[in-house]
């Protein structure tokens, strides 16, 4: 069990959120302490994949933590040095160009723009229907930029969403884990 402290940022790709779950759980495997973050999209929004509610009780169970959601709350992650890490595991279109622009109105973008501030490394797990189109400029903004790393990704259904991008949440940790040692993980483009 690594002793690192990783944050844990969900944002509201819901239809992915089983998928971050398992991550997640994976990730608590590997890492001891996960302090878990959320959009406010993520904590307060009741959708067909499931309540709010549920969802945060979920993570608590998961991390032991009660998850970050207020900018008050996010804010002292830089100052005090909180993090070795941080994951935003689903990172959705709109939150990837907030990221790509300097923008930290919510939760998790606050929470990257503090972490950032030490030099440390942040993961990008995208999950976008729009990755190869309209935000195709914010995905290869944040590649050229230095610690962010992303969890290699795939064409979910190329066929019927030819510009969507999903990542593999399997390599969630090999990712996290060459991310620490300031390594992008390869190949960055999988083929499934």
């Amino acid at each position: 069990m690594k002793h690192e402290t990783i944050g844990f940022a969900m944002c509201g790709s819901f239809c992915t959120f089983e998928r971050s779950f398992d991550a997640l759980q994976t990730l608590r495997h590997s890492y001891e302490n996960v302090i878990p973050i959320v959009s406010e999209a993520a904590g307060r929004e009741d959708t067909r994949f499931g309540s709010a509610k549920a969802h945060m009780e979920r993570i608590r169970a998961l991390t032991g933590h009660e998850p970050l959601s207020a900018l008050t709350q996010v804010e002292p992650i830089g100052p005090k040095r909180l993090l070795d890490a941080l994951v935003i595991c689903p990172c959705t279109g709109n939150t990837l160009a907030k990221l790509s622009h300097g923008i930290a109105d919510n939760a998790v973008t606050l929470a990257a723009k503090a972490h950032l501030r030490n030099g440390k490394p942040i993961v990008i797990a995208i999950s976008s229907n729009d990755a190869l189109a309209a935000g195709a400029e914010n995905l290869g903004r944040l590649l050229n930029r230095k610690n962010y790393y992303f969890v290699p990704f795939y064409q979910d259904s190329p066929a019927g969403k030819p510009t969507s991008l999903l990542a593999d949440l399997d390599l969630l940790v090999p990712t996290l884990d060459a991310a620490l040692a300031g390594r992008q993980l390869q190949p960055l483009l999988l083929q499934k």
